[in-house]
């Protein structure tokens, strides 16, 4: 049904990264008086008229728009050239000063043209007379700038850069306009290449539009790879302007713009505390529970509230709340409305909860000045923290995935392997194809562009029959990366974050101390438990992983270091080897997870392979390691073997992978005795005699007696002379209590007889019979009446549990 909540109003954290980076690198100072920029008018001008400066060809309309440009700086206050340019309308956001220079120049008998203007103002700008900002700059760009600035400022810093970088990524445009970025860092903060520093790069990254900075981050890169930049400097500029980076517990509460100054006060002194001992996707979950899911749903609700100590009605309201969630679905006739569904993890929030407040509680008792004001009662009872129900419900939901899944996924790497085989097809017949021609591969027919501007000279992208464009270089590196996946996850059962994290010195080797033999290993970094692991890499593995770093590896022969992003810490790792990496616009990439995850829809959608209610099947990476710890036990593997190679600090975590189905537990204990009995020594499990056999059934057909059974082991003699009232392995049937009575009224009488006639003797036996025969009989009443009674739990009464640690306190010293 569709609802209507109000939302919880939460700012974002987009661009916290860059603002932390900005305060830590910040750009370098730009003066407004240096040496070059003091110099006279004819300083200057003799200056323009010298090598470097004077190169011939253009020089003339340089010369001519340089010495315009003086005489209508001139005319603006400053000492330097520098402060004249600031004054004047040519440093101001809106271009409308080449129609004051004009009008100027027919005040003064000169008809200054626009391109000479630009002329003039580069060879200032080489002659280091005025240096125009950043955004000046991205406004003007000159093709011309880069090659002015080279020669006449750093010939040798530009060419340090170019034997770094390899020449056909310089002969690319982007190679192109990454040197003309560091030609426009010179200019507007003077230097040579090699002062740049990273607030810079800082500052021209947010005056380009996202879609446009791969050139700014092409530069980055180079001089990052040169250790120019400082250790602890970003390792890459890629998604910058988006990225939030980790923030601290005050930036965390403030989200959520908290009304109750001292409630948000203590919520970020709770996470400080907590802070030391969390990694930080837990401190943005906890904040996001404590502040998002408690306090602000209760300040948005109930509004003014300035206490923990929270009324009955008013927790309960919170709780009902909390039960359910509120998504956008679309609906039949194509509207999206809100809709309310039960939450699962309700649970794990009220747990959440009922922890802070016995924090504050604990914490009271060491620190009541800080926390005491806040210790009051919690509004959550451990009652309601169970989460029983939701585990079976995840683990029945986990089970049927899997039994779903693991039947197809014969089918689904057939056909992993199939698409890759056609898309490489495709390729081929790409590179061989000649420009602007026309080919017809497996049934499609393609039209190849006329041009291309890769730096290979081959394209990429085609038009097909249908007149659509399809790029058949990156549906190769799909189908290739979705194989591989496939592959590695079926063999290994990794998670997909440790897949991400495989790198070439994770292939290792081990040699076999008893025979020499070399084993290959796969070495899975730390990551859910900090714990690493080694996997041995099987033939089929091994071929995959061969394939991934033939494809991967360089010109030089070894596979790039690249850093790669943690999502979860919201942190660069530094630069390795990762396998799981592309190259796109000259510069390497990791894969990302969503990537994975398309590469693998887009191959269950070409094996049409459909679930239960006929949609398209979907595959999760961690489907892939709950099938593979569910074949492997299947298949014998020990349980404590697979909770090793899966990597859990539980074997209950690795049973709860594991969807094993009841005939399947049948067979495999039945496979395990078998196993146990080719073991065991072949005496042991002879065949039974017909005699031996009539003799173990007769054992129990003996043991039956007139007041019950008798329990003594089989092959054993009775020990009391069959004197079964004494006996204790008597077992006397409810049916013959009558019959015992009897027995120890006679035993009764028998004792007075033998008194009255002086038999002691017989006295003495007869009373050991006797006490037996209470005994049982007593045993007997025992049995019958916990039958008939029922059964007493022992449910506390509180009040008396209170009253009892009451006295307990005041009677201890």
């Amino acid at each position: 049904m569709a609802v209507t909540v109000p939302a919880i109003s939460r700012a974002s954290l987009v661009g916290a990264e860059v603002a932390e980076l900005k305060q830590r690198f910040p750009p370098r100072p730009r003066p407004t008086i240096w040496p070059e920029t003091a110099a006279t008018r004819e300083e200057v001008v003799v200056r323009l008229l010298k090598p470097p400066l004077w190169s011939g060809g253009a020089q003339t309309a340089r010369m001519a728009g340089a010495r315009t440009l003086l005489h209508w700086l001139e005319t603006f206050s400053g000492e330097t050239w520098q402060q004249r340019w600031l004054a004047s309308p040519a440093h101001g956001p809106v271009d409308t000063w080449f129609d004051q220079i004009e009008r100027w120049g027919r005040e003064v008998g000169r008809k200054p043209s626009r391109a000479m203007l630009h002329s003039g103002i580069l060879a200032l700008i080489c002659a280091d007379a005025i240096r125009p900002d950043l955004p000046w700059l991205v406004r003007h760009r000159s093709r011309y700038l880069r090659p002015a600035i080279q020669t006449a400022r750093d010939p040798e810093g530009f060419a340090k850069v170019e034997q770094f970088v390899a020449p056909e990524v310089l002969r690319t445009r982007y190679g192109s306009a990454a040197l003309l970025v560091i030609a426009e860092f010179i200019a507007a903060y003077g230097g040579q290449v090699q002062d740049i520093t990273v607030g810079e790069f800082l500052l021209r990254m947010e005056l380009t539009e996202p879609q446009r900075t791969r050139s700014v981050r092409l530069a980055y890169s180079w001089l990052q790879g040169m250790q120019q930049f400082p250790a602890d400097s970003p390792a890459t500029l890629r998604h910058l302007l988006v990225r939030a980076g980790q923030v601290g517990p005050a930036q965390l509460v403030d989200r959520y713009e908290i009304r109750c100054r001292p409630v948000r006060d203590l919520l970020v002194a709770y996470l400080t505390e907590r802070q030391p001992t969390l990694d930080y996707n837990s401190l943005k979950g906890l904040a996001s529970t404590l502040v998002g899911n408690f306090w602000a749903d209760l300040e948005l609700h109930h509004p003014g509230i300035d206490s923990l100590h929270l009324p009955t009605e008013v927790s309960a309201a919170w709780k009902a709340r909390i039960a359910t969630k509120t998504v956008r679905r679309r609906q039949p006739d194509g509207t999206i409305a809100e809709v309310a569904l039960p939450r699962h993890n309700a649970a794990g929030i009220k747990s959440t909860i009922r922890a802070f407040y016995l924090d504050i509680l604990q914490w009271a008792l060491d620190e009541p000045e800080r926390w005491g004001p806040w210790a009051v009662p919690c509004p959550v009872n451990e009652a309601e923290c169970s989460t029983k129900k939701n585990d079976l419900r995840q683990k029945a939901e986990s089970d049927r995935r899997t039994r779903e899944r693991l039947p197809v996924l014969p089918v689904l790497v057939r056909v992993a392997d199939r698409r890759l085989k056609e898309a490489r097809t495709r390729l081929d017949a790409l590179d061989a194809a000649p420009l602007g021609s026309t080919f017809t591969v497996l049934d499609e027919t393609f039209t190849v562009p006329v041009t291309t501007t890769r730096s290979d000279g081959r394209p990429t992208q085609v038009t097909d029959e249908h007149g659509d464009r399809r790029n058949l270089g990156a549906e190769e590196r799909r189908t290739f990366f979705a194989w591989a996946t496939i592959e590695i996850l079926r063999h290994t059962g990794v998670r997909i974050e440790e897949l991400l994290e495989l790198g070439h010195h994770s292939i290792i080797s081990y040699r076999l101390p008893s025979t020499g033999q070399v084993i290959p290993l796969l070495q899975i970094a730390p990551s859910k438990t900090d714990q690493e692991r080694l996997l041995l890499v099987t033939p089929e593995l091994a071929d995959v992983l061969s394939a991934v770093v033939s494809r991967v590896r360089g010109r030089d022969g070894r596979v790039p270091a690249i850093p790669s992003y943690d999502t979860h810490e919201r942190i660069w790792n530094a630069p390795l080897p990762l396998l799981f990496q592309y190259e796109v616009g000259n510069e390497n990439r990791p894969l990302a997870v969503n990537f994975i995850r398309r590469a693998l829809n887009d191959t269950l959608a070409g094996s049409g392979l459909t679930d239960n209610s006929g949609n398209t099947l979907t595959f999760q990476p961690h489907d892939f390691r709950r099938i593979f710890i569910t074949d492997a036990i299947l298949n014998g593997l020990p349980p404590h073997i697979a909770q090793v190679i899966a990597g859990h600090r539980s074997i209950n975590t690795t049973m709860g992978y594991a969807a094993i189905y009841p005939a399947d537990a049948i067979e495999a204990h039945r496979a395990f005795i078998a196993r146990r009995r080719g073991l065991r020594p072949v005496e042991e499990y002879r065949a039974v005699t017909p005699q031996e056999w009539q003799e173990f059934l007769g054992h129990f057909e003996r043991r039956r007696l007139a007041l019950g059974d008798c329990g003594r082991a089989y092959g054993t003699d009775c020990s009391h002379e069959h004197a079964c009232v004494r006996c204790p392995v008597l077992i006397v049937d409810f049916s013959e209590m009558s019959r015992m009575i009897e027995i120890r009224d006679n035993l009764n009488d028998r004792i007075a007889e033998a008194e009255r006639e002086g038999w002691l003797g017989e006295v003495e036996g007869l009373s050991v019979s006797l006490a037996a025969a209470d005994d049982k009989i007593a045993q007997l009443d025992a049995r019958q009446k916990r039958r008939d009674s029922a059964v007493f739990l022992g449910v506390p009464d509180f009040r008396q549990i209170a009253a009892r640690t009451s006295e307990a306190a005041e009677s201890s010293p």
